[in-house]
This record gives C-alpha cells, structure tokens and sequence, in this order.
C-alpha cells in the first residue's frame, strides 16, 4: 500500500495546520476493506481500519486474536542467546549475586525489573543499579561497576543499555564480572567484550526482531534461561517455574512506553499486557494506576499517557531508581509512597516543561528565523533540567514538524541533549555518523529519538552535520506529510459500540496508527480553555441535533488551538481520534482533535 493515498478526503488539500487530508485507502485498500467486511464478516469500520494497515482477509482472524504462543520465537533465534541463558542460569544455581543495570527510562526500569524478580525467583540474588541522569548519564560508568563488583557481584547485566560501552565493560572485566548485555539499541560493527550481547539490533543478527523494545528482549531471555534451568532439572528444588506469562504487564508498558512499532510478537505483548494488568496483581502499578486517577479498566494510551510519564519522572527530575523499584516491590505500602512521590515528580515536571517548552519556541521562532530553512532544529539552555530536554525536543518536533535536538548546557561549554525525529528521518544513524566523525563525544539511539553529549564548540558543527546529512529526507517526509483518515462518521455514530468494535483492531500506536475520523460539516458549538496545560475542550454538533465533547490537548497557544477559538460557532470539517470516556459509572466516546478545515 503507498504511504500516502492521492485521494484527497472531503476535497481538503490545506487544512488549519498547512497540510493535505488523504484517504488512508488507495484503490488496493479498498479492494482489501470490501474483502474483509464480505468474505470475513469483519465490521465495515474495522475493515476500513484493518485495510489501511496492510492486513489482508486471509490474515484477518489471527490479527484480531493475536497469539503470544503462535507469535513467540524459539529465543535461541537472536545471536548469542544461548551463551546468555547459560550464563545467567549458572548464577541461578550458584545463588550468584548479580548487579543489573538499567536505563532511567520506563523501558529500562521495566527491564530490571523483569530480570531482578526472575532471578531472585530462581535464586540468585540480584542488585539492581539505575543511573543519576545528572551525575553519571546514560549507560554503564566505570565508577558504578567497581561500586558493584565492590559489593561482591560476579556476573553484570546490562538492560536497554551496554551495546557501545566499551571502556566500562572492559573495565568489568578487569575487575573479575562476566558481562551479559540486552539491548535493543542500534549498534556499531564494534562491540563491547562480553560473555553475551543479546540485541536483535546488531548488525550481525538475523533475527528479524529489531521491532522489540528491551523488556521484549530481556523476556526472551528470560524464556531461553528458563529453559535452560528446567534441562539442568533446577526448578524442582525451587518448587516450580515462575509464571513467565504474569510478567507481560511489565513488557506491554515497556513495549508502549518506548514507542516501538506495535507489529507481530510486539501487539501480543500489549493485548496479553493489558489484560494481566487489569488484574491489577502487581501492586505497584496497582498503586499507580490509583495515583494517576484512572477511572475503569486500563487502556493502552494509560500505558504511554497515564502510568510511562510517572514512572519515567523519577529518572527525569528525581530518583532515577524509583520507577524499577515501584515495579518490584509486593509490598502495597510501599507501593503506594512510590507511587504517591513519582505522581509529585510529574506534576513538578509538567511544570518545568511547560516553562521551558515555551523558551525554546520563542528561541526556533525568533532566533533561528523561519524554521523552515532549518532541516534540523537545536536550541539549548543553561537553565533548562537535563531531565526535560527530551520532552522539549519532542514538542518542537510535533510544533515546526522536523527533528529537533534540545540541549541542557554546561558551564564549561558542553552540553547533553536529545533528539526527536520525524517519520522516514532515521535520526539514531545519523548520530551514530556524527560521533564516528568526531562531532560529537558520544551518541546514539533509535530512528525516531537519539541522544547526543557535545564538547565546548561542537555545537555549531554537529548540527551543521546533521542538517547535511538529513536535509534531503526531512524535505521528502515533508512532502509526504497528509493527515491519513480513516472514515467519516457523524457525532450520533460517534459511541461505544463503534469504539468496542475498533478496539478489536488495536492496540494501536507506533508502526500501527491510532484510528482517525472525520466529522464533516458540524458545527463548532463551543470551544473553552480547561485547566492549566492548554488544553481546549470542544463540542460538535450535527444536523441531527446529536452533539459529542472533545478535547485538543496542549493547544491554546499552538495554530490548532488558535483556529479551533476562530472557528467557534461555525461549520467545519473536524479530524479526530476517538476514545471512551468513563465518568460516573457512564460511558460515552469522546473525541481527541487533531486537525480541522473549512467545507469548500
């Protein structure tokens, strides 16, 4: 299917954020919708939403029920598996004391988790070690690894991070610790010595499972280890296996969480995710869930909207270990003290983003000039929180629509940013390729977000380079940037039930796009500004007199919000994502506005 259909939907081919609407569905999608809904009796809007996505009718059953046990790989599939299983199953049987480190991020506080709780199941003693953001960065440091081995541990884990640390894990080494890393990050030719590096996404593994965040990997990992210790006859002394299946809550937060693409093994872990977290067994996301205020059962945007951004402000702007040890403990007092401290962490984070995010738009708008002679943007501040520069670089990003680095800068002239990219913009490459020329003292990431720690004086050249490098696909993604609709529906049309039967087609985010719809020629009857992040709230009305609520979400001061307050009272065409609303007991579908364009 072509990325981008030439039909235009509604005949809008410039709507009030600049941009072409499409008809998700070419000519071949259609054929593939009609197909789905007449041969497989699949729901029109759910063939709609199937076809646009590339499934076809025969595929159409097993993509709805998607089964961990027919998705799920022989671990033994990604290199050096084997060598890893036998290694962490050797420090099982030994009762080794295992130092595991993690990543500040959901997915890696996921990752710890998930192998310190196996571990101690199966008898090893296992320590876990997040990094400071601010004191040691990202990724293994020396000074943590001889604390560590100091502390008598025999065996080091790397999780979400490991695969370009060589002079730490040499050190490692030095010090007596074999070394195990699962990862998930890109890597160069060069690797790290180590007993084991799993990571689908070297360059010399055939796999074909890159698509896996690491809490994927390290559950994997954790499938081959298992194995391993039921050939040596392990768990019999242990009294049974642990229940590997009750961990998917954990990899379907991670999987959501870090933004990989929700195709194959991935959907299974966030459908079977989901439904272990609903049970509501560990009381650590119980006790979060609770804190965040969630109404009804957990959805899959809780998982990136509600439960990520608290576990992740701990690691952001305070104790980066809070995430990993929320996530392991049984303890329900405990539970909820963490869970009560990353909620404040957020809040106070919200309020530092929203400060800087509004000193680096006025920087790209006012500074920098027109953004769009910027391929690539860079701002930076001394007084920006390191934690934040991340979230600023992604509201650049979703703002001026190219990559965007945001950097914190340090009093010697140095500086330690990330970066956030656009579709078809492989910014974790392009990085890699900065270092490689001496841009950059060390960088790296995934396609759509990277990060960078520049010299005194790299500043300037570094995004020259980038600039360089991804001004001719930046300029492509942006002519192929079209806001891809799904269907058109009316607000009366707009209810649980259509919600119930999309719901079937998800879970939805990267690498399978959130459903969008139309609702042509209603009229705007209200829009007001609620609560204190700019966040508008709507409401349709239709010729039938049937009206449905919605919300634009940080957009007041943004073109969305500003055409949105123009247009109130009047007709327009309103593009939207739909989602069910729990309130007292009730439900209805509630809209989250995307775009809008005046009927010709």
């Amino acid at each position: 299917m072509n990325s981008v259909s030439q039909r235009a939907f509604l005949g809008v081919e410039r709507s009030a954020l600049g941009r072409p609407w499409r008809d998700r569905l070419d000519i071949a999608g259609l054929a593939r919708a009609e197909a789905l809904a007449q041969v497989e009796g699949v729901p029109d809007a759910v063939a709609r939403i199937l076809a646009g996505r590339g499934v076809a009718a025969s595929e159409a059953l097993s993509y709805l029920e998607p089964k961990l046990r027919d998705l799920l790989p022989d671990p033994s599939v990604l290199l050096d598996m084997a060598a890893a299983a036998q290694r962490l199953a050797e420090a099982a049987t030994r009762g080794e004391k295992v130092a595991i480190f993690g990543d500040y991020d959901v997915d890696g506080a996921c990752s710890a988790a998930l192998l310190a709780i196996f571990l101690k199941q199966a008898g090893a003693r296992p320590r876990v070690h997040i990094p400071d953001r601010l004191i040691e960065g990202y990724g293994p440091n020396s000074e943590a690894i001889a604390m560590l081995a100091g502390e008598g541990a025999t065996l080091l884990a790397t999780v979400d991070c490991g695969t370009t640390s060589h002079e730490p894990l040499r050190e490692a080494v030095r010090l007596g610790l074999d070394v195990v890393v699962l990862d998930h990050h890109q890597a160069p030719e060069q690797l790290p010595a180590a007993a084991a590096i799993v990571n689908p996404n070297r360059q010399d593994d055939l796999s074909g499972l890159g698509h896996l965040c690491a809490a994927g990997v390290v559950f994997l990992t954790l499938v081959a280890t298992a194995r391993e210790l039921r050939r040596r006859g392990h768990w019999a002394s242990r009294g049974g296996e642990p229940d590997l299946l009750a961990m998917l809550d954990l990899v379907g937060l991670a999987t959501v969480a870090d933004v990989v693409p929700l195709i194959g093994l991935n959907r299974a872990f966030v459908r079977q995710g989901i439904a272990i977290l609903r049970l509501r067994q560990r009381p650590g996301l119980a006790a979060l869930l609770d804190a965040a205020g969630l109404d009804g059962p957990a959805q899959p945007w809780h998982l990136g909207f509600l439960l990520g951004p608290r576990i992740n402000a701990g690691g952001r702007i305070g104790d980066a270990g809070l995430g990993a040890r929320l996530l392991m403990t049984d303890d329900e007092v405990e539970s909820r003290s963490i869970a009560a401290e990353l909620n404040r962490l957020n809040q106070e984070r919200q309020e530092i983003e929203r400060a800087a995010v509004e000193e680096a738009v006025a920087e790209v708008e006012h500074r920098l000039g027109d953004a769009a002679e910027h391929p690539v943007l860079l701002v930076g501040s001394a007084d920006w929180h390191p934690g934040v520069v991340g979230l600023i670089a992604a509201r650049l990003k979703e703002r001026f629509r190219r990559p965007a680095f945001a950097l914190a800068r340090h009093p010697d002239g140095g500086a330690t940013g990330s970066g956030r990219s656009v579709p078809g913009v492989d910014l974790g490459a392009a990085v890699r390729r900065a270092v490689e020329a001496g841009l950059a003292i060390k960088g790296g990431g995934h396609a759509m977000a990277a990060g960078i720690t520049l010299a005194p004086g790299q500043e300037a050249p570094f995004i020259a380079f980038m600039s360089a490098e991804l001004a001719a696909n930046v300029a492509a993604s942006r002519e192929a940037e079209a806001l891809l609709v799904d269907a058109a529906i009316s607000a009366g049309g707009a209810n649980p039930r259509l919600l119930a039967e999309i719901d079937r087609a998800g879970p939805f985010g990267s690498g399978c796009p959130e459903p969008v719809f139309v609702l042509p020629a209603h009229r705007l009857a209200d829009v007001v500004e609620i609560g204190s992040g700019g966040h508008l709230r709507v409401r349709l009305r239709a010729g039938d007199g049937a009206s449905i609520g919605g919300v634009a979400f940080r957009a007041a001061q943004e073109p969305l919000g500003q055409a949105l307050l123009a247009a109130r009272g009047e007709q327009v065409h309103l593009a939207a994502t739909l989602t069910l609303n729990r309130w007292g007991g009730s439900e209805k579908a509630e809209l989250r506005v995307l775009d809008l364009a005046k009927p010709l």
